[in-house]
């Protein structure tokens, strides 16, 4: 949850605003908000960025001097320091390693369209290729009901004819 919140913080971080601290009012450090022109003059820790640049998460010489005002001895104080950004730094460590990168995302999110859109494809192809199989299948179906009825026509007249003749044999 801090590596969380570190990342949320360091979101956050623009020039125009300052870093703040929260969740050590066991040591003293409240929500406290430090501008930018201190921040130059000031040593923090941070993460490494793969090309050499860090990226700001505690104010460890703030935090030193805050555990020092409540009666903390320096050496422990140093020691709670290096130990909260130890664990911070791992702790964003962690996060980054299971987090995908802004550009991974954007190229999964191509190939999901791309592999939609072939889907979309082949669907409408399909779909292309069942309805003219369904056409040709009704149109065999209307010729053999056509022949069916020409024939039944044919047998229909040709009993007619039969009884006709029946008929007219019995009255001559």
């Amino acid at each position: 949850m801090a590596a969380v919140a570190a990342c949320r913080r360091l979101g956050r971080l623009r020039t125009n605003s300052g870093v703040g601290l929260t969740g050590f009012a066991g040591y003293g450090i409240g929500a406290s908000k430090f501008t930018p022109s201190i921040l130059g003059s000031m040593y923090f820790s941070g993460f490494g960025k793969s090309n050499g640049q860090r990226l700001f998460l505690v104010d460890t010489l703030a935090l030193v001097k805050r555990l020092e005002g409540q009666g903390v001895p320096l050496k422990q104080a140093e020691a709670i320091t290096g130990a909260i950004t130890e664990v911070l730094n791992d702790s964003l460590e962690n996060v980054s390693r299971s987090l995908v990168s802004k550009e991974e995302m954007q190229r999964t999110e191509m190939q999901q369209e791309a592999n939609l859109s072939k889907f979309k494809t082949e669907v409408q192809s399909s779909q292309g290729h069942h309805f003219s199989l369904l056409q040709h299948e009704t149109e065999k179906l209307k010729n053999d009901i056509e022949k069916m009825r020409s024939e039944l026509r044919y047998e229909i007249d040709k009993v007619t004819a039969g009884q006709r003749l029946d008929l007219n044999l019995e009255r001559g």
